[in-house]
């Protein structure tokens, strides 16, 4: 698949799905319990569908703080039904997987899978930037400087990574993010394939992970497309002192200053929310200056 073939960047804001085949997701919204787990993500992922979102991203490994490893093989069989699934029910719908690993990778996209999400950008499998470039995929490169060692666990808002050190947040962001990038084309990856995700709760603490959607506007001029995915995540739980069932509003707040500050794509579990959110911020945005209709339109 060709970004450019499906997505107008600058025109509008796509939506991505979250569809997690996991048993232990931060958020609480895994599927992978149950006979019916297969049934349930792509009923899930209709819903999504129906309500409006571009891209379903299918996850078989969990990323919360603290989150147990899963083999290549496990998370194959968790993500490869649902592909299979979704792309025999939903044809025209782009199916991206959230994998680290070549070898889940090679089996997604037989399954239907088009786009690589990776939160370790290309960088923990030593296979996996390889086998993207030969693959032709799109791909997107996180950036992350989470430790596993360095988790601050909350009963209430549960686990989260602590921030690294920065001297210049955004400059140093952007630097490391433009290296990411320039590794993934060195390997052979089309920069036209190249989405790039500042990483929201990787590495960061709850000031920077503020900071960072704040000034977003200032990554674009890396170049490429960007996807912002805060939804659900510590970070607002910290800022309002609430769990991860009550994040929406929160969620909400910090998916339209994506959007405003120039998100490509917004990564979401409350898909429905979102996408009106998304709309309306980007029918604010692009507003001509004279209304566009000469003050003749009604209020």
């Amino acid at each position: 698949m060709r970004l450019t073939d499906r997505f107008d960047w600058g025109q509008r804001s796509y939506i991505m799905g979250i569809v997690n085949v996991t048993p232990d997701s931060f958020s609480g919204d895994g599927l992978l319990a149950g006979s019916d787990w297969v049934d349930r993500a792509v009923a899930l992922a209709g819903d999504f569908i129906a309500a409006g979102a571009d891209i379903l991203d299918i996850g078989g490994e969990s990323t919360r703080p603290g989150s147990r490893a899963v083999s290549a093989e496990e998370e194959a069989a968790r993500v490869c039904p649902v592909l299979e699934a979704l792309s025999a029910a939903y044809p025209a719908t782009v199916l991206s997987v959230d994998t680290s690993k070549a070898a889940v990778a090679e089996v997604a996209l037989r399954a239907g899978a088009a786009i690589i999400n990776d939160i370790w950008a290309l960088k923990a499998d030593p296979e996996i930037a390889g086998f993207a470039a030969a693959s032709g995929a799109p791909v997107v490169l996180m950036h992350n400087r989470s430790r596993p060692r360095d988790i601050e666990r909350d009963a209430k808002l549960g686990g989260r990574y602590l921030g690294a050190h920065y001297e210049h947040l955004i400059e140093d962001m952007s630097a490391e993010m433009r290296v990411l990038a320039a590794d993934a084309v060195a390997a052979g990856v089309d920069p036209a394939q190249i989405i790039l995700d500042p990483g929201i709760g990787f590495g960061k603490t709850v000031t920077q992970n503020l900071a960072l959607i704040n000034h977003l506007d200032q990554f674009k001029s890396l170049g490429y497309p960007l996807l912002v995915g805060p939804s659900r995540k510590s970070f607002i739980g910290h800022v309002l002192d609430l769990g991860p069932d009550e994040r929406e509003e929160g969620t909400a707040a910090a998916m339209a200053i994506s959007v405003i500050r120039g998100a490509d794509i917004v990564r979401a579990h409350d898909v429905a929310t979102v996408v009106r959110i998304a709309r309306m911020a980007d029918a604010i945005l692009r507003a001509p200056a004279d209304g566009g209709d000469s003050g003749r339109g009604r209020a």
